[in-house]
């Protein structure tokens, strides 16, 4: 079993940072890839960014330049670094962890972007 623990979330103004954070722990070996989808009200939860354990990124194309994903081995922490936050940015943001196959989720922290 992988436990998440995300941290960091807020309300902010429009163009606006957040940095949320997000430490794995229990089974944390053989973690794959982690990343962070968002919920908004009324739709479906979407990938925001994810990181393989080597380093490789991908971003929603709404995020990509705006965003940036990191991810800490040694800690099993990844990093969610967002600027130039927009309204339409607000939702609940989940850490996701994939090992072996399987997806294992955080308890969800709420970002809110004011206009």
């Amino acid at each position: 079993q992988v436990q998440l623990v995300e941290s960091g979330g807020g309300l902010v103004q429009a163009g606006g940072s957040l940095r949320l954070s997000c430490a794995a722990s229990g089974s944390t070996f053989a973690i794959n890839a982690m990343g962070w989808y968002r919920q908004a009200p009324g739709k479906q939860r979407e990938l925001v960014a994810r990181i393989t354990r080597g380093g490789s990124t991908n971003y929603a194309d709404s995020v990509k330049g705006r965003f940036t994903i990191s991810r800490d081995n040694a800690k099993n922490t990844v990093y969610l670094q967002m600027n130039s936050l927009k309204p339409e940015d607000t939702g609940v943001y989940y850490c996701n962890a994939l090992r072996l196959l399987q997806n294992y989720w955080g308890q969800g922290t709420q970002v809110t972007v004011s206009s």
